[in-house]
């Protein structure tokens, strides 16, 4: 039901009473999986997570749109004109075969690292090959998304109009919004030079021959300045951290099909761990021998950078690796060690923020990143909000929000039923003490997961929850 120019109060009432009927009307019905003709849900978000969630639930017989704020689906792969966390020469970190969907694979004789735009019209096509488009809004960003105390949900888009549904997914990614060192570095205004973060940053040529400053050492960076190298007359990069690079293919295979899936679940992390480093220095020797910071943990205890470019773009003089930054200058920048560059231009590759302005902040808590989720999907306490991408994993999206879907929608219709509240919060601090073990407590420890071990974690736990509800049933 599309509400336009309706008092507040009006649409809250109207609401209550949809919402009100909807729910006597599967009372009445019966069975529970009935529910899934009467309950509209509301998806936030159009990119991989927000198509993925409308597809799996639309096809188990739930009535689910998404609300997208751009013209076209994709969130940062989008195909539309806009600056998005996908710079122009951008191609997958992950292999074909670990980041297709498994109900979609990418078409046969794709490559085995694709480029943004192939990934791009991948997602137009995910959404032709369901029919999904008649369940999307692009177009429609959710500007506001307020709870009925009695359940439900008003959402107030960007031109004004309103929608009533009754849950809602959240599923509006967290690479859009830039983050910027804080504080600021000394001399940060004082610098004359062009300054902009990865997100605004689209093409190497509008560098050509000028000198630029990169700012980081995650796989953005690594990208910007290897592509950047092509073209500006000197390219200084700045780590602070140091970090594993990884190439794209090891052994003749993509890198990160050189361990099965099993191995990657049931064989110890530090026996694995071991076997890469050990593998990664004959094949390339350790990242100090580049210039770089060398790594202050293991392999699989941060994020590597995936690269097949950077390596060899320093060993060719064509990228000069530097340290942590003192303080910027009019015309250039002081490093922690006391040595300067003169610079023209300066690419921030510092990260990005979680962001959902939309929601009441009481429902996210104190730390956005912190909000405990049980399996990173269900709210411990709003049953009718859900989420689908929010994680940070070590390798693709694409199947986790698949399976994060699958996982929702048997939720929905009655298939999976979950463990008492208690049991669902000791989880959620068992897994977050689990990835402070592993990576630390900087960054985002309560969104990190493994990727396979994640991946096992959703099928168990569909498995279980199908369980508990035969338990219920018996």
């Amino acid at each position: 039901m599309r509400l336009v120019g309706t008092s507040g109060r009006s649409v809250r009432v109207l609401g209550a009473i949809g919402r009100a009927y909807r729910r006597d009307a599967a009372r009445r019905e019966g069975p529970a999986d009935r529910l899934c003709a009467v309950e509209r849900i509301g998806v936030i978000g159009a990119g991989p997570a927000g198509l993925a969630a409308v597809r799996e639930l639309t096809a188990a017989g739930l009535d689910a749109v998404a609300f997208e704020r751009g013209a076209r689906v994709g969130g940062v792969w989008t195909l539309e004109d806009r600056p998005t966390a996908a710079y122009r020469s951008l191609h997958l970190i992950t292999s074909r075969e670990r980041t297709e969907f498994a109900a979609f694979p990418l078409p046969p004789g794709t490559a085995d690292y694709p480029s943004r735009d192939v990934v791009g019209r991948y997602l137009e096509s995910y959404v032709e090959h369901f029919g999904l488009a008649d369940r999307l809004r692009p177009g429609s960003g959710v500007a506001r998304a307020e709870r009925d105390p009695a359940g439900g949900w008003t959402l107030t888009l960007d031109d004004g109009g309103t929608e009533e549904v009754d849950r809602l997914v959240v599923a509006n990614g967290h690479n859009a919004v830039p983050k910027w060192p804080e504080p600021a570095y000394p001399g940060a205004d004082a610098f004359a030079g062009e300054q902009l973060h990865a997100v605004d940053y689209d093409d190497a040529r509008a560098f050509e021959g000028r000198r630029v400053l990169v700012v980081g050492m995650g796989n953005s960076a690594m990208d910007i300045a290897s592509d950047l190298s092509l073209v500006a007359d000197h390219v200084v990069l700045s780590v602070r951290h140091g970090s594993w690079v990884v190439p794209k293919r090891l052994l003749g295979k993509p890198a990160d099909q050189v361990t099965s899936p099993w191995a990657a679940v049931h064989v110890p992390l530090a026996l694995r761990q071991a076997v890469s480093q050990t593998l990664l220095r004959l094949v390339s020797g350790p990242p100090e021998r580049y210039g770089l910071p060398k790594p202050q943990r293991g392999l699989f205890e941060d994020h590597p950078t995936i690269s097949d470019t950077i390596l060899s773009r320093i060993s060719h003089g064509r990228i000069t690796p530097r340290g942590a930054i003192s303080r910027l200058e009019a015309d250039g920048v002081v490093f922690a060690d006391g040595v300067r560059e003169q610079l023209d231009a300066i690419v921030w590759c510092t990260g990005y923020r979680v962001d959902m302005p939309f929601l009441d902040p009481a429902l996210l808590g104190p730390e956005p990143t912190e909000l405990p989720l049980y399996k990173r999907v269900f709210h411990l306490d709003v049953p009718d909000l859900h989420f689908v991408g929010y994680m940070q994993s070590t390798g693709s999206a694409f199947p986790i929000v698949e399976r994060q879907s699958a996982l929702l929608a048997a939720a929905l219709t009655g298939r999976w039923a979950p463990p008492s509240r208690a049991e669902m919060a000791a989880d959620c601090a068992r897994r977050r003490a689990d990835a402070v073990r592993r990576w630390g407590d900087r960054g985002r420890p309560a969104m990190r997961v493994d990727f396979d071990r994640y991946m096992h974690e959703l099928a168990a736990e569909l498995e279980a929850g199908a369980a508990r509800v035969a338990t219920v049933a018996a």
